[in-house]
C-alpha cells in the first residue's frame, strides 16, 4: 500500500514546507550578527523557548519511533518516555541558570570560562559532532520513510530532499529560524496527538479498560503487552538505558545550545518548566493512549500489513497508519505534516549545533583565536552547515530501516558519556582539571561509540554480521562511569588541581553562575 495517491495528504505536506520556507525567508532578514545566527539575538522569551525545546526534543523519535515501539512491545517502552522528564528535571535543578550566565553560544563557551580554551574547544566541538550526526541520522531515517509511503518516491530521493531543506533552513535563517520552525512544529504535534488521542477514546467509547482489553485481546503476547520483561530482559541493560537516557538528554548540544536565546537566567529557568509540562503532556498521550490505540486497530488489519503480518512500511510507520484508520486521508495529511514539521524542525536544531561547533567553538576561537569578523565566522557556520547536511545524507542512506527511536537513544548515550559527565563537574567540581575534562570527554565518547558500534544496533542491524560483540544496545551505563572515573583520576594528579589560580578561576565561576554578569 501507498499513500502517493491521496492529494489532501500532499497538499498539507506542501503546505508545512511552504510555511517553514516563509518563516525561513523571515528570519533572514533578522539575522545579520553572529548573536542573532547563533542565539536569536537573546531575544527569546521563557516560555517561547520552552516550547521549542520541547519542539527540539520530540523528533521523529517521540511520535514515530516511540509509538512504533510501543505497537511492538507494549509497557516496557515506559523508560523512553520517564526518562528524558527526569532528565529536564536535573536541567532545570543544577544547569539551566548557569548555562545561560555563564555561556554565549555553545556549552563549550561554559567549560573554557575557568578551564584553557583550546583544548576544551576542540574536544568538546568533537564531541558535539558526533552526537548531532548520531541524532540528525535518526531523523534523517524517519524523514525518509516519510516522504516515500506518503508520495511513493525512492528512498534514496526522499532522504536528499530532506537534506536539502536542512541546509536551506539553518543556513538562511540560523536560530531565529530554527526557533520559529520549533515552536510551530511543538504547537502542531501536540494538538496533533491531542486529537488523535481524543478519536482513539472515542472509538473505545471513551474507556481505557475497553482500549486495553481489545489490544491484548489482538497482540501476539496478550496481557505480556502490559507487563514488564516483554522488550526488557536484562534489568541491567534496562537501568543502562535510563540512565542514558537522563543524564544524555542533559547532554545534547542541540537543548543547551537554546538557553542562549533567552536574556537571563530566570528565563533559562522558565524554558525548562514550560518544555517540560509540553514533553510530558505529549509522552503520556502516546503511552497511555495512542501506542495501545495502534495495536487495537491496526494489528490484523489488512489494509495496514503486508505479506507475513508485518506493518506496512515498518515500525516507524504505525502512528500515520493510525491516522489514516481514524480519520483517512484528511488526518493522515495532517498527521504526515505534522511528522515533517517535526523532523524539520530537529533537524535543523541539530544542524545549527553542528555548524556552531565548527564555526565558532573551532574556527573563530581555537584556529583564528577569536581575532575573526562576525560575518566571516557566520559564512563560515553556513559553510559548515552545508558539509554537515551532505554527510547527514550519507548517514541516512546506510541506515536505512532502523527503527528511529533506538537510534536517537544512542546519541543520548554518546552525550551522557562525553557531554554530561564534563559539564557537571565544571559547573559544581572546582577539582576539575583541563587535563581531566579533555582526557574524560575522550574517554566517554571513544568507549560509548566503539561500544555502540560493537552493539546489535550496529554491528548486527546496520553492518550485517551475525552477532554482536557488545550485547548491549544502549551501553551507557559501561561508558559514563569510565568517563567520571577518568576525569577524577586524571584531575586529582595534575598539578593544575591545587593550584591558587585554578580556585580563584573557580570562585569567579562560582560567582558569575550565580549572579550574571553583575556578580562580578
Amino acid at each position: 500500500m501507498t499513500n502517493s495517491g491521496d492529494p489532501l495528504a500532499i497538499a498539507m505536506f506542501v503546505l508545512v514546507i511552504l510555511v517553514t520556507l516563509a518563516i525561513t525567508a523571515w528570519a533572514a532578514r533578522k539575522t545579520k550578527t553572529a548573536n542573532e545566527f547563533y542565539a536569536a539575538g537573546s531575544r527569546i522569551s521563557g516560555a517561547q523557548n520552552g516550547i521549542a525545546i520541547a519542539g527540539d526534543f520530540m523528533s521523529a523519535a517521540t511520535f514515530l519511533g516511540i509509538t512504533g515501539l510501543i505497537f511492538a512491545h507494549g509497557y516496557d517502552i515506559i523508560i523512553y518516555i520517564l526518562s528524558p522528564v527526569v532528565g529536564l528535571g536535573i536541567v532545570l535543578a543544577f544547569m539551566a541558570d548557569k548555562i545561560r550566565n555563564l555561556g554565549r553560544y555553545t556549552f563549550a563557551d561554559v567549560l573554557s570560562f575557568r578551564l584553557k580554551e583550546k583544548p576544551v574547544r576542540i574536544t568538546a566541538a568533537i564531541s558535539s559532532l558526533a552526537i548531532s550526526l548520531l541524532y540528525l541520522m535518526a531523523q534523517i531515517v524517519g524523514a525518509g520513510a516519510l516522504i516515500q509511503i506518503l508520495f511513493g518516491l525512492p528512498y534514496e530521493i526522499a532522504v536528499v530532499i530532506v537534506g536539502a531543506l536542512m541546509i536551506l533552513y539553518v543556513s538562511l535563517g540560523g536560530m531565529i529560524a530554527t526557533t520559529w520552525v520549533q515552536i510551530t512544529k511543538a504547537a502542531m504535534l501536540s494538538l496533533g496527538i491531542a486529537l488523535i488521542a481524543i478519536l482513539i477514546l472515542a472509538e473505545a467509547e471513551f474507556d481505557l479498560g475497553v482500549l486495553y482489553a481489545n489490544s491484548a485481546a489482538l497482540h501476539a503476547n496478550g496481557r505480556g503487552l502490559f507487563e514488564p520483561g516483554l522488550h526488557f530482559h536484562d534489568p541491567l541493560a534496562s537501568v543502562s538505558l535510563a540512565i542514558g537516557l537522563v543524564m544524555g538528554m542533559a547532554g545534547l548540544p542541540h537543548i543547551l545550545m537554546r538557553f542562549f536565546t533567552v536574556p537571563d537566567a530566570k528565563q533559562a529557568r522558565r524554558s525548562v518548566f514550560f518544555a517540560v509540562l509540553i514533553i510530558g503532556f505529549v509522552l503520556s498521550l502516546i503511552f497511555f493512549i495512542v501506542g495501545f490505540g495502534a495495536v487495537s486497530f491496526l494489528v490484523g488489519n489488512p489494509d495496514f500489513t503486508g505479506e507475513g503480518g508485518g506493518i506496512m512500511g515498518g515500525t516507524n510507520m504505525v502512528a500515520l497508519h493510525l491516522s489514516r484508520y481514524l480519520g483517512g486521508p484528511v488526518l493522515l495529511g495532517i498527521m504526515s505534516a505534522v511528522a515533517f514539521a517535526t523532523i524539520l524542525a530537529v533537524v535543523a536544531g541539530l544542524t545549527l549545533a553542528s555548524a556552531a561547533a565548527i564555526s565558532h567553538d573551532l574556527y573563530a576561537n581555537v584556529f583564528r583565536k577569536d581575532k575573526t569578523g562576525e560575518g566571516r565566522e557566520v559564512l563560515v557556520s553556513r559553510i559548515a552547515t552545508i558539509g554537515v547536511g551532505i554527510t547527514a545524507i550519507l548517514l541516512g542512506l546506510a541506515f536505512e530501516g532502523q527503527n528511529i527511536a533506538y537510534m536517537a537513544a544512542l546519541a543520548f548515550t554518546v552525550a551522557a558519556s562525553a557531554n554530561f559527565p564534563v559539564l557537571i563537574l565544571a559547573l559544581y567540581w572546582p577539582g576539575l582539571t583541563t587535563r581531566g575534562a579533555v582526557w574524560g570527554t575522550i574517554a566517554g565518547l571513544v568507549i560509548a561509540i566503539v561500544m555502540v558500534i560493537l552493539g546489535p544496533a550496529v554491528w548486527v542491524g546496520a553492518l550485517g554480521n551475525p552477532a554482536p560483540l557488545v550485547p548491549f544496545e544502549y551501553p551507557a551505563l559501561f561508558s559514563i562511569i569510565p568517563a567520571f572515573l577518568t576525569i577524577w583520576i586524571v584531575s586529582i594528579t595534575d598539578p593544575e588541581h591545587k593550584s591558587e589560580a585554578s580556585k580563584k578561576r573557580f570562585q569567579e565561576q562560582l560567582i558569575l553562575s550565580e549572579l550574571g554578569s553583575g556578580g562580578i
